[in-house]
């Protein structure tokens, strides 16, 4: 399989990751059947059950030029009969105007297969009266931030098709948004699926935060009720995600197999860890920019050097002003901020007098003379 890799400011990133944590998603036949009945509106699929779901992927996409490892193919039989789903996979920004045409190959690929089949069955059956092709849903999962724009029956994308409309293949593809959802949406849905969900809508690790304040009685369900099987793929997912955003491969493996243990809420404690990372990284690297800005303008190394100190301290002080804000004691920010408890003491002591009104520059100033006296 061919891997595109980009680079970011935070490494190197694996750009099918999105992809293989989606197709994980349509090859179980549990999970398959949690999207089909709480995520499409077709009558059919709300009695659906895991063993009526088959993954026949590898038996068509081989058929195809280039690769689409990321979309899947399955047969659901439902009553006598069968039909074919296809999953098409997207988590670009961008729109596939093309995705129409993409299904329709799909189509034709599947129904010249099921008639090669049903030919050595029963020789001359396709030519018969009688003779049905079995029906095909095809889904495009869409993980992109944007709207979803693109034409959604293919005629639309055929020249004339005003004057050509009845000559012209026409069919429409169900797009299901992720974006479409919203964290309460995904909770009350209360199944496994929702917990992959609400990770594959974090874009980074910035967002980590969004998971901390997830229901106690949602990881219970979860806790309680997940098969054994269905904790790994889930370790699966995640570990998708946390390779994505660069996290070393022993914290993953620490994270997985708190999933696999059952221990959801040391995982989610886990995700608040990397937002805390996250922030001291980001607030480091704009602490340096202050520097490196306040040193220019002196116009000196020594300048700089101070200004650089400076400037991570101010940072330093308007976060902890913030915990403050937030009711948070000296001890509890010293901890999230992973910084020194008598650095924080100092500035939390300071800002103290000044409350309601906190002047980080004045703090600053304030902190300086004490260390000089």
């Amino acid at each position: 399989m061919e891997t595109n890799n980009t680079t970011t400011s935070n490494g190197v990133q694996n750009s099918h990751t999105k992809d293989n944590a989606a197709k994980i998603v349509f090859g179980d036949p549990v999970l398959c059947a949690q999207f089909l009945k709480g995520y499409t509106d077709i009558p059919l699929f709300k009695e659906i059950k895991p063993e009526d779901i088959e993954n026949v992927s590898s038996h068509f996409l081989p058929l195809f030029q280039e690769s689409r490892d990321s979309d899947t193919v399955n047969k659901i039989r439902i009553g006598d009969s069968e039909i074919y789903l296809i999953a098409l996979i997207e988590h670009q920004s961008e729109n596939d105007f093309d995705m129409s045409f993409r299904i329709l190959r799909y189509i034709v690929f599947i129904w010249t297969d099921y008639a090669a089949q049903q030919e050595k069955l029963h020789k001359g059956i396709t030519k018969s009266k009688a003779f049905l092709y079995p029906p095909i849903l095809p889904i495009v999962y869409y993980e992109g931030t944007s709207t979803w724009s693109a034409p959604l029956n293919f005629k639309n994308r055929v020249f004339l098709s005003d004057v050509f409309g009845d000559y012209i293949p026409s069919f429409h593809y169900l797009v299901v948004p992720l974006n479409k959802y919203s964290k309460q949406d995904l909770i009350e849905k209360n199944d496994e699926l929702s917990l992959i969900f609400l990770i594959n809508q974090l874009q980074n690790s910035s967002e980590f935060h969004a998971l901390k304040d997830i229901p106690k009685e949602y990881t219970e369900h979860l806790t309680e009720n997940t098969p054994d099987y269905l904790l790994k793929i889930i370790g699966k997912v995640i570990a998708v995600l946390l390779h994505k955003l660069n996290i070393p491969d022993e914290e993953v493996y620490e994270v997985t197999d708190q999933i696999t243990r059952r221990k959801f809420s040391m995982m989610f404690d886990n995700f608040q860890a990397y937002d805390v990372q996250e922030t001291r990284r980001v607030s480091r690297e704009e602490g340096r920019l202050e520097g490196r800005i306040e040193g220019e303008r002196a116009g000196r190394i020594e300048g700089e050097r101070t200004g650089r100190i400076e400037g991570e301290q101010l940072h330093l002080i308007k976060l902890v002003i913030k915990k403050i804000e937030k009711q948070c004691s000296a001890a509890q920010i010293s901890e999230i901020l992973e910084e020194p408890l008598d650095i924080i003491q100092q500035i939390y002591d300071i800002a103290l007098c000044q409350a309601p009104d906190y002047n980080a520059d004045k703090i600053l100033k304030e902190l300086n003379s004490k260390t000089v006296s």
